[in-house]
């Protein structure tokens, strides 16, 4: 769930060229707009179909269908292997009006391959799986020499680790904040997030998707524990200029 003001995982990676918003949850759209036109999105790529990553792709769809300006093509939508049969199946509980394209009138809907790399711009887009409760795709976003990798949701995992390799920043999970967790994995703690920065020899560890119960300046230095560079907490309009 989000902290308290502020709004589930959505992250903008913008350049010269092109503009790609990774996971829109439940909140997001609202700030995003504070950064950016959404029409000017050139794709939207989602890491998972769990809720708090790609709700608000709702309330962007009646925006894009209603508010003005209007594009004049559809946005593109990259969602994972099965994404597009389980918003479809959103759209059947939701969509009383336009039931045939309540989602494809307003998004070019497609499933992107994670074994190839998507270009989008002048960027780079990169899949990795990740280790969840459902099948889950860490993405990294390469340009001009720098990357920019992003872990979706994953319990500590080798293939994030190495797909995450030399990244200029590293945005992490740490929903378990300073807990373990026991059982099957599916999120990481700030200590296991630094961890993995470490292993992957990143410029930077960005600790995201943590609990509110958790002050920041714990979570920080549990993670700088394991991880000797610069580390610092995801925050809504947080901007990381490469």
């Amino acid at each position: 769930m989000p902290r308290p003001g502020s709004a589930c995982s959505s992250y903008l990676v913008q350049t010269e060229n092109a503009a790609v918003l990774l996971d829109l949850g439940s909140g997001a759209l609202g700030k995003l707009q504070l950064a950016i036109d959404y029409t000017r999105l050139d794709a939207i790529v989602i890491s998972h179909m769990h809720a708090d990553h790609f709700l608000d792709l709702v309330p962007l769809r009646y925006g894009l269908k209603y508010g003005q300006p209007l594009r004049a093509e559809r946005m593109p939508l990259w969602l994972p292997p099965g994404g597009c049969d389980r918003l479809q199946a959103l759209r059947q509980v939701i969509g009383s009006d336009d039931k045939r394209d309540f989602f494809d009138g307003a998004f070019r809907m497609r499933e992107y391959d994670p074994a190839e790399a998507l270009d989008v711009g002048d960027l780079r887009l990169s899949f990795s799986r990740t280790r969840h409760y459902i099948d889950a795709f860490a993405i990294r976003a390469d340009f001009s020499g720098r990357g920019v990798t992003y872990s979706a949701d994953t319990a500590p995992c080798d293939e994030v680790v190495q797909h995450a390799r030399d990244s200029a920043v590293f945005l992490c999970e740490s929903a378990l904040g300073l807990d373990d967790e026991e059982g099957e994995r599916g999120h990481t703690s700030a200590r296991e997030a630094g961890e993995m920065a470490s292993r992957a020899r990143v410029g930077r560890l960005v600790l995201t998707h943590y609990p509110a119960s958790c002050p920041a300046e714990s979570l920080v230095a549990a993670a700088r524990q394991q991880f000797a560079g610069p580390v610092e907490i995801a925050t809504d309009g947080l901007e990381i200029v490469l």
